[in-house]
């Protein structure tokens, strides 16, 4: 018999410890008074991302981003280009599962495919504008694209 509730205290003990640990590792985001003007903005930003030599462009149009990425955003030269690139490699690929799931994930918020490959070196000024609009949509629509919190 005592074996028995040994068994049942360390399966309870177990089972508790995998149910604390599954839920207490989301982490809120604190959200700065000039982020918060930037997530109320209506006006349509249109911000483009490109770099001539690889006829790469990426358009984005949200509003308030402009606005985030002036006022709040790490500035140029802040992040290395290869810490960039593989942000947005996981970003993106997260991106685009969701994409291709519009049945689990919200269609208005995952509308498009992005072609991203490691391969292409697509320069600073392309990863970094990426890289900050991932940061930025985390922030607002409270989503999580990787295992990092989108801090600032």
């Amino acid at each position: 018999m005592r074996k028995r509730s040994v068994f049942i205290v360390l399966s309870i003990t177990l089972f508790s410890v995998y149910i604390i640990g599954c839920g207490g590792t989301k982490q809120t985001i604190a959200v700065s008074e000039e982020e918060k003007i930037a997530f109320t903005k209506t006006e349509g930003d249109t911000i483009t991302i490109a770099n001539e030599e690889t006829e790469y462009e990426i358009i984005i149009i949200e509003p308030g981003f402009d606005f985030w990425l002036q006022s709040v955003a790490k500035p140029e030269g802040y992040y290395s280009q290869s810490y960039l690139e593989n942000r947005n490699q996981i970003y993106v690929s997260e991106w685009n599962i969701r994409v291709s799931q519009p049945f689990t994930y919200n269609p208005s918020l995952y509308e498009l495919h992005i072609d991203y490959s490691p391969h292409i070196d697509y320069g600073y000024e392309v990863n970094y504008k990426l890289f900050n609009y991932f940061i930025y949509f985390q922030r607002k629509y409270n989503q999580r694209l990787g295992p990092f919190v989108p801090r600032i």
